[in-house]
């Protein structure tokens, strides 16, 4: 096999959402130079691997790389997302993926992509189809790009047992059914069990027919609250109720009622206190369609599925061979640590706004492109680790607002910040003077300050409030 020594300011591993905006921020700031390695055979990350009935959870309009719009900002007028900027669907993210490779950065002749690739450590990394090793001396750094890449069912095999002749399948093999089943039994309580219920109830599969093992009840965004462009008066609007509510809550548990009845977060069952937040977003709509599956399992982890029953942590319930169990709890979000963003010769792709990979990633290539002193490059951009339980929307709502106000001092970020189109309040200046979004921008300035001061307090107590 050949071996062959590359040059390049940047060594970027994952050509997914956050490396691919990275290095679209990066070679529009700066002259760099980039070298892109993915093991995937084309860019888009975890996109590739996902379910076909996929749709973002955010709008398109600020979703992908700053210079090369995804979709046509339109807002839907029916479904469940009506009112609200349309969602890309996964082969569309793909297909996105593909044009910002090929038109941008390739297009730069700045940027050099290495698929299907492994990256081995130390500068090198091995083709999967000819086993040619390449070692890289990345004049800059090495960007990891994957450190929070997420997990998907497709890639991440069920940590359950599942006896032979069950019928158990990843979620993504839902849309490739030829014969229907006697019942579904959806495994997971996250945004992809979701996806998967709504899939099968808007395709015409009774309520009945469903049934929704369920460990954790979660929270979600309302994606109502999560709309930027022509809709910025609503954003503000949201972030002036969170400021309230955090400003004015006397305990966790208030702090997350008062959410609730501002509808800033939402729940499928009213009667349970969520334990978990991972960030995902739902309309109204949708909230309302997940309630109508009334087979709720709530026992705990799935231990094992046998013939005719299945192992909980905390009992067991019947099942059937006819039954189609669908794997759909793979873990999302990397529970990765938390770690400075830049170090020497190496940085790492991490959030600063929870959610929102390909602003985070945007901001730190332009910060890359913009500062030297790794110090203030790395108090510029706070890592904020992805969210696991109801606190965790506390301290990542913290850390954001403190980033927006460091970010906000920073003449040339702010200017940067307002035309980003990754930016979910690009275009506030410009907007500004609309009398509805002037309003709820005073409301939200007004309550800022109380709000943090409040939330470093209940932070403090949370070890007696919620876990």
């Amino acid at each position: 096999m050949a071996s062959r020594i590359l040059e390049t300011d940047y060594l970027v591993v994952g050509a997914g959402a956050s490396g691919m905006a990275f290095v679209d921020s990066l070679i529009t700031a700066s002259d760099a130079d980039v070298i892109m390695v993915d093991r995937r055979f084309a860019p888009g990350g975890h996109w590739n691997d996902s379910y076909p009935f996929i749709r973002l959870h955010q709008p398109s309009a600020y979703y992908g790389v700053d210079s090369l719009p995804l979709g046509t900002d339109t807002i839907d007028t029916t479904g469940v997302n009506a009112g609200m900027y349309e969602r890309a669907s996964g082969r569309e993210i793909c297909a996105y993926y593909e044009r910002v490779m090929n038109e941008r950065l390739l297009a730069s002749s700045r940027v050099r992509f290495f698929p299907q690739c492994d990256y081995v450590g130390h500068g090198e990394f091995v083709s999967r189809l000819t086993g040619d090793r390449f070692e890289v001396s990345a004049r800059r750094a090495v960007v990891d790009a994957v450190y929070l890449e997420p997990r998907v069912p497709a890639t991440s095999p069920p940590v359950f047992e599942v006896d032979d002749g069950v019928r158990c399948v990843p979620v993504n093999e839902l849309a490739r059914r030829e014969e229907p089943p006697d019942g579904y039994t959806i495994v997971g309580a996250g945004k992809t069990a979701a996806d998967a219920i709504l899939y099968l109830l808007q395709n015409g599969v009774p309520p009945a027919f469903i049934r929704w093992i369920k460990p954790r009840e979660a929270w979600y965004l309302n994606r109502r609250f999560t709309q930027g462009g022509e809709l910025l008066p609503t954003l503000f609007e949201g972030l002036a109720l969170q400021a309230e509510a955090c400003a004015e809550a006397g305990s966790q548990t208030e702090l997350f009622d008062r959410l609730s009845d501002t509808e800033q977060l939402l729940r499928v069952d009213t009667s349970i206190a969520p334990t978990m937040f991972r960030g995902p977003t739902a309309s109204t709509a949708e909230i309302e369609q997940l309630r109508r599956v009334d087979g709720v399992i709530r026992l705990g982890r799935v231990r094992r599925i046998e013939a005719d029953a299945i192992q909980l942590e905390h009992g067991s319930v019947p099942t059937t061979p006819g039954t189609l169990h669908v794997y759909a709890a793979a873990g999302g979000l990397n529970p990765a640590p938390e770690v400075p963003i830049f170090a020497p010769e190496r940085i790492r792709l991490q959030s600063m706004r929870i959610g929102l990979t390909p602003f985070n990633s945007s901001l730190i290539g332009y910060v890359e492109a913009t500062r030297s002193d790794p110090a203030i490059k790395n108090r510029l951009c706070p890592p904020n680790r992805q969210p696991n339980t109801p606190a965790d929307w506390i301290r990542g709502t913290l850390i954001a607002w403190q980033a927006d106000a460091l970010w906000a001092r920073e003449r040339d970020i702010a200017q940067w910040m307002d035309a980003a189109r990754t930016n979910i309040s690009r275009g506030l200046t410009e907007q500004r003077s609309r009398p509805e979004l002037a309003a709820a921008l005073a409301r939200y300035r007004a309550g800022l300050e109380p709000a943090i001061a409040n939330l470093h307090r209940l932070l403090e107590g949370r070890s007696s409030e919620m876990s």
